[in-house]
């Protein structure tokens, strides 16, 4: 059951009625507390195939094009490739990783707003035509390179967040759009469609409106160039939430009436990525050391002095590892205890931190927890999202392995949906877990 990201000859535990996620994590924590106490990731696939079917259920009328940067690993790309998604890829690698699976380069998008010019060439070479671009020299560089690209304009949104304007890094402005056709017409370069994102962070809905309206214009303006334009990309920013899915779709579907509606011949696609693998992983990390420091809130006037400790635990795992993420966002996941302990047991002030002794490398601030000790195991969720990138080589950090598993339920689901392991997931290979899961009885199957 143990697969590493590089590691295409995984397989995935299916897991008997009344086994669940729970089962497996415990019985992981017992093996690697017995063999060396590494991180690991326990990843249940079948949460891949509910979203989905919640997509499908919700927006069918938007066909996802997974982002493949956050989370590569080869069990997500095989399923989604066999689930039906296109790929939103950023570079040469995850290109070649997704067309290893099959998938035909009008299934994939070339999203990197910044490109290699050799790997423009690359994605010219494969087939891979349609690619995001905001900007002249953008332009420049893919009619040199790619003489058969097709290009969505990338359109900056609006979006307000805490008051502030949001983040218009990428995305070229309304205004610019006219120079930017002007310029592709004279190059001979392809516009055929349109890309905007909403951060999954903006709460107005507006943002949508106005993107949508924005590139209805920019289809307008582009027709007058006499370009033939038949593709709108929505972007990500889909949290994983079915009520966020269907708020969105509740915004964008009257608008997509109007301005794209069906038999107009335009594809409307959209990238998610965390939407679909955030929840399926969760990873258990070990302590392996802790502090005891003064508590800053013990003293002062008219306040109640406290002699309580504060803790400070250092885990096997950090931000130059699975939790990288956490240098640029807030951790989404509350850390908990995986040993049993009395609901009277009393909780202290914690911060929990990696391994390496960086000021940077801080996981969570401030928590409450019973007092732990090394080797205690703490498990977080929703890590399914940006956990996956090469780890930092400090201190000789291991990669944290994978196990798959998936119900039976879910497997069944796949079957019906027409989708088999002799198809697209040619490393899928299926195996039965334990019934009951126990220290005495052990659930590991290696492939």
């Amino acid at each position: 059951m143990k697969g590493f990201i590089d590691d295409a000859n995984y397989s995935v535990g299916l897991l008997d009625e009344g086994t669940n996620l729970g089962n497996v994590i415990d019985n992981y924590v017992y093996e690697h507390t017995l063999t060396g106490k590494n991180a690991f990731f326990v990843g249940d696939l079948g949460k891949i195939v509910k979203k989905h079917s919640q997509w499908q259920n919700i927006v069918a009328q938007i066909k996802p094009f997974y982002t493949v940067k956050c989370n590569s690993t080869p069990a997500v790309l095989e399923i989604l490739a066999a689930l039906g998604t296109g790929f939103a890829c950023s570079n040469k690698t995850e290109m070649a990783l997704v067309q290893e699976l099959g998938v035909s380069p009008e299934n994939i998008i070339y999203i990197s707003p910044c490109k290699q010019v050799s790997q423009i060439k690359y994605a010219a070479k494969v087939g891979v035509n349609i690619m995001t671009c905001d900007n002249e020299v953008e332009l420049k560089k893919i009619a040199r390179n790619h003489p058969n690209a097709k290009v969505l304009l990338h359109i900056a949104t609006e979006d307000n967040i805490g008051g502030e304007e949001g983040n218009m890094k990428f995305g070229t402005t309304l205004k610019n759009c006219r120079h930017l056709l002007e310029c592709a017409k004279e190059l001979d370069v392809q516009i055929i469609g349109v890309k905007f994102h909403v951060s999954s962070a903006c709460k107005e809905s507006q943002v949508y409106v106005h993107a949508l309206s924005d590139a209805r214009c920019v289809f307008d303006m582009a027709g007058e160039f006499g370009f033939t334009m038949n593709m709108l990309d929505i972007g990500g920013g889909f949290t994983g939430t079915e009520f966020q899915l269907e708020e969105v779709n509740h915004v964008i579907s009257p608008l997509l009436d109007v301005y794209f509606p069906e038999g107009s011949g335009i594809k409307i696609i959209s990238e998610p990525g965390s939407y679909y693998v955030s929840s399926a992983f969760t990873l258990a990390v070990n302590i392996i050391a802790k502090k005891v420091v003064e508590n800053k809130f013990s003293s002062g006037v008219g306040k109640t002095g406290s002699d309580e400790p504060t803790f400070m635990y250092y885990m096997n795992d950090g931000v130059y590892g699975s939790f990288a993420s956490k240098l640029s966002e807030d951790l989404n996941t509350i850390p908990e205890v995986h040993k049993k302990y009395k609901e009277d047991e009393p909780l202290f002030t914690s911060s929990l931190w990696g391994p390496s002794c960086d000021e940077l490398d801080q996981i969570v601030e401030n928590c409450l927890l019973p007092e732990l000790t090394v080797g205690d195991w703490l498990i977080f969720d929703n890590m399914g999202a940006d956990s996956f990138h090469e780890p930092s080589a400090f201190n000789d950090f291991q990669r944290p392995a994978i196990y798959y598993m998936m119900s039976y339920s879910d497997w069944y689901e796949m079957q019906d949906a027409g989708i088999t392991s002799d198809t697209m997931m040619k490393n899928f290979f299926f195996v039965p877990s334990c019934i009951q899961l126990s220290q005495e009885d052990n659930f590991s199957t290696e492939a």
